[in-house]
């Protein structure tokens, strides 16, 4: 629907495709939004425990999956599956790992996640996914109180000294960035990539009440197309999930 009146939830995040946003007060309830946007069929798709929220494409090459949740975890990220064939599929990676479909990937789309302040401001026009019932869930409230500040969820996996656990980071394919790091600098430039923080929108992992969150910060990555910026694929998770996921990546720790 269009914007209503935002009130506290302007520093509220929402994945982003398009003019469209889905608020991460809604996903980390829901996780998985099957949508059309501008004619692409979308996979919308939070990992509220491993703080991975992604846009993929859902067609795979002449067929249209559509997609749920198995409410099964896999390295604390979500495992889903595609109606058509059953097969699951890791959320972090938009890869296939069991069933007919094995080995295949999706199309991962460059969405942002931003402070639903600053979508207004990009997209007065946009639209904003909300709840049917209010009521359904306790929306703007969230179960994962404190949890950034802990020292590990389940297990230790292999990271550089500096990086803790449940560090931010932001995520480009085999690479990694602190989302700290980028935040002190403002931003940064890497191999084509620009990266910038700017102030305005808070964790959901830190209060109860999330309009009372901390300010992490909105990141946007963008790549030079000419005298162009272009926004690129990213994500921002925890440091566990890139650790397992992307055993042989880089974090750029300074």
């Amino acid at each position: 629907m269009p914007f209503p009146g935002l009130g506290t939830l302007v520093r509220h995040c929402a994945l982003v495709w398009g003019a469209r946003a889905y608020p991460l007060r809604m996903l980390l309830w829901h996780e998985i939004v099957n949508d059309v946007v501008g004619g692409i069929p979308v996979l919308v798709s939070y990992c509220p425990l491993c703080n991975s929220g992604v846009v993929f494409d859902r067609r795979l090459g002449d067929t249209l999956l559509k997609f749920g949740n198995t409410g099964r975890i896999r390295h604390a990220d979500m495992v889903m599956y595609d109606e058509n064939t059953e097969s699951w599929w890791q959320q972090f990676t938009g890869g296939a790992i069991i069933g007919e479909l094995t080995g295949k990937e999706l199309k991962l789309l460059p969405a942002r996640l931003e402070s639903l302040q600053k979508f207004r401001d990009r997209a007065p026009k946009g639209k904003l996914l909300i709840p049917n019932n209010n009521q359904l869930r306790p929306y703007g409230l969230s179960p994962y109180r404190g949890m950034e500040r802990q020292a590990r969820l389940f297990r230790e996996y292999p990271l550089p000294k500096e990086i803790r656990q449940l560090q931010r980071l932001v995520v480009i394919g085999q690479e990694a960035w602190p989302l700290d790091r980028v935040r002190r600098a403002g931003t940064i430039e890497a191999g084509g990539l620009v990266l910038k923080w700017v102030p305005g929108q808070n964790s959901l992992h830190d209060s109860r009440i999330i309009s009372s969150g901390r300010d992490v910060g909105n990141i946007t990555v963008q790549k030079r197309q000419g005298n162009k910026l272009v926004d690129f694929p990213y994500d921002i998770t925890f440091a566990f999930a890139f650790a397992a996921f992307r055993p042989d990546g880089k974090i750029h720790v300074n």
